[in-house]
């Protein structure tokens, strides 16, 4: 199983998608868009891409990334997403959360508990889902990845596909 899904929804971050995307495809690993439908959205910044598959079609993962942005506000709304997000950390396979991505874990209900980091405006809400807010670029917590912005792209994915790599 090599297949890393990457979550979409509109207003993502095209940095947070774009670099994870890349590099999963270096370390040998397909990289699989999944949204809430399979369908095109939109970054931030008006760049587009299109997920290839709807959260309820996604195929078996070796690990999950979620990009942040003002997406992960819509990605916690759909029950297909989280329970997707769920699947992937019961099975404990990595799962990596940059930026706002947090607010995904707790709506899946994954924080308590957990040493995390995020984008400073969702501390608050990292802490009171339970989680042992960390403050660093990136925390890892065993299966879980989970960095606070751009800057800490090539730490998140770098730590994301050691966890990878030890299967």
């Amino acid at each position: 199983m090599k297949r890393v899904g990457i979550l979409l929804a509109d207003l993502f971050d095209e940095r947070e998608f774009l670099y994870p995307y890349y590099r999963v495809q270096e370390a040998g690993y397909t990289p699989v868009v999944i949204g809430p439908e399979a369908r095109e959205y939109r970054a931030k910044s008006g760049f587009s891409w299109k997920a290839e598959v709807s959260a309820r079609e996604a195929p078996e993962l070796a690990g999950l990334l979620i990009p942040g942005g003002f997406a992960p506000d819509y990605l916690r709304r759909s029950p297909e997403v989280l329970a997707l997000v769920r699947r992937v950390a019961e099975a404990n396979r990595p799962l990596g959360a940059i930026c706002h991505a947090g607010w995904v874990l707790i709506s899946a209900g994954l924080v308590r508990g957990r040493r995390v980091t995020g984008f400073s405006s969702i501390r608050d809400d990292l802490e009171n889902a339970g989680g042992l807010y960390q403050e660093a670029g990136v925390v890892v917590d065993g299966n879980l990845v989970t960095a606070q912005g751009p800057k800490d792209l090539p730490g998140f994915v770098l730590a994301f596909l050691e966890l990878l790599a030890k299967g």
